[in-house]
């Protein structure tokens, strides 16, 4: 690969870095990058996982640091959560993506209005709505389940789900988010190795851009708190969903000739 390209796809993991960190969606422009570099498929997903797992791993970090992560509380989320995206990467080819990218956009476009209008959404923590066992063993697998097996989305996903059922505040939903995304990443990972399509080189430029950039935003991120994230959020939600309409293969496509 080209200097000129490493280096173009390295400043792209550190903006990707940054604002996935914040908001989630990274791979929005990580992915379509790794394609344009000439990657196929299978390897540009395999290396994005490598390349994300440090960024996600590094939030997580950052946010542990300041406080708002207990790694010992969430052992058995996370390792419930392992175990569902392993599955759903076994089963990737079993995913309905025809129903998947028609449905996803819907969803965004809804969470992004909830993230532009919903007065819960604050620094401050709420009323819990369900146990921390179901959402342990059922709403945080069936999440790591989802983005082993397609991804979009995944981090607005437990967004929602860590401030309307779990209620947390904003900034601790987000660090709960890096650290689930992270384990997601991880158990993706591990399943993408044996395949042999991973660009272990790449990846890990990619992959030290992607720390840096996730220290910045995680730090940016804990010092403006919802000012900064909820706008980001309902960016992300709506260039992920315009991404998915856009897609020529999408059979939204139909109804906007």
């Amino acid at each position: 690969m080209p200097l000129t390209t490493l280096a173009l796809l390295a400043v792209v993991a550190l903006v990707a870095g940054f604002i996935d960190a914040i908001a989630g969606g990274g791979g929005l422009l990580a992915l379509p990058s790794l394609l344009l570099a000439g990657l196929d498929p299978v390897s540009a997903l395999a290396t994005n996982k490598l390349q994300g797992s440090f960024g996600t791993g590094s939030a997580a970090i950052a946010f542990w640091r300041k406080g708002h992560i207990d790694f010992k509380q969430n052992i058995p989320t996370i390792i419930a959560t392992f175990i569902a995206a392993c599955c759903g990467v076994l089963t990737i080819n079993y995913a309905p993506k025809n129903l998947l990218v028609v449905v996803l956009p819907i969803l965004l476009i809804l969470i992004a209005f909830y993230f532009a209008f919903s007065p819960s959404l604050t620094n401050q923590s709420k009323v819990q709505r369900i146990s921390s066992s179901a959402f342990a063993f059922g709403v945080a697998p069936a999440l790591g389940f989802y983005d082993g097996i397609f991804g979009p989305g995944t981090g607005s996903f437990y967004m929602v789900a860590l401030v309307t059922l779990m209620g947390l505040g904003i900034v601790q939903a987000t660090a709960k988010t890096k650290l689930l995304n992270f384990t997601s990443n991880i158990a993706s990972l591990l399943v993408f190795a044996f395949s042999g399509k991973i660009y272990i080189l790449l990846g890990l430029v990619m992959g030290i851009c992607q720390f840096i950039g996730a220290q910045l935003g995680s730090r940016f991120a804990m010092k403006h708190g919802a000012k900064i994230i909820r706008p980001l959020l309902v960016i992300v939600c709506c260039a992920m969903a315009l991404k998915l309409l856009l897609d020529p293969s999408n059979p939204l496509r139909a109804f906007f000739p």
